[in-house]
């Protein structure tokens, strides 16, 4: 299959609506109804759901920005510091971003101390991560992050790339984020009484991340660090965010004490 789909929606003079930034909005806007949805059914005030929008719409862009920079191309940007803020010249780095999500939750959780902090992270794990999915569709329109040459029957020609076939690794990746942000939806709707508050998002770092990890190794190296490692700055990090995952979890079925409660 050969792939040359314009990126562009539609253009008027110098703006242009891409499917890549139409992926963010849609993700957003569906993750704060979810984040109402809860707040309602629990009594809690949706009228600051708003305000965590923009805290982590904030946390997203900042921290894959900053994420791409220092992990994927850090020699460029410290020579070329004012570069990091030219956004639209592409390079957004998913585990910059989740962590990005993280911070800015926990910012935003110092200004509304009446909410539940680790609750309200396992609450954002299934719509970030379906956020996550619909980016990587994104990447799919704007052909990049390919994948490395293939010749399996699905393989992609990538002709805004070159003549290659290759693994389109970006909708593997959709599918992984997809598939686990529904485990995790359904583990909070159907079970959330047997869980502990934390437990959740530990899951997701481990569940999300290991399959990033093993995608990996279908995709382009992209960044300029690891060109020397048996693995790559992205599996390199996926393994940091296991790692954290795994201990969180440890730590809050043994010793936490509140149930998640969806």
């Amino acid at each position: 299959m050969n792939w040359n789909i314009d990126p562009e929606i539609v253009k008027v003079g110098p703006l242009a609506l891409r499917y890549y930034s139409m992926m963010f909005v849609i993700g957003f806007i569906s993750g704060e109804q979810y984040i109402k949805n809860i707040f309602q059914k629990r009594g809690l005030n949706t009228e600051i759901v708003s305000s965590l929008t923009v805290y982590v719409i904030a946390g997203t862009f900042i921290g894959a920005r900053l994420g791409h920079c220092l992990f994927y191309s850090p020699g460029y940007y410290l020579s070329n510091p004012l570069d990091i803020l030219k956004v639209w010249e592409g390079g957004l780095a998913s585990h910059g971003g989740f962590l990005g999500v993280v911070i800015s939750v926990i910012l935003f959780f110092r200004k509304h101390k009446g909410l539940e902090l680790w609750w309200l992270l396992d609450t954002l794990c299934a719509p970030a991560l379906f956020t996550g999915s619909l980016i990587r569709i994104g990447n799919f329109f704007n052909s990049e992050i390919v994948g490395v040459p293939t010749d399996v029957p699905w393989g992609i020609v990538f002709e805004r790339v070159d003549t290659l076939t290759r693994h389109p690794a970006q909708l593997y990746e959709a599918v992984g984020y997809f598939t686990v942000s529904v485990i995790l939806y359904l583990m909070t709707k159907f079970k959330s009484d047997q869980w502990k508050a934390g437990s959740i998002i530990s899951l997701a770092f481990m569940m999300a991340f290991t399959f990033r990890f093993f995608i990996e190794f279908f995709k382009d190296n992209q960044s300029t660090l690891s060109g020397g490692f048996a693995i790559n700055m992205g599996q390199i990090l996926s393994l940091a965010f296991i790692t954290a995952g795994a201990l969180m979890y440890r730590r809050f079925q043994k010793h936490g004490k509140v149930p998640f409660k969806s």
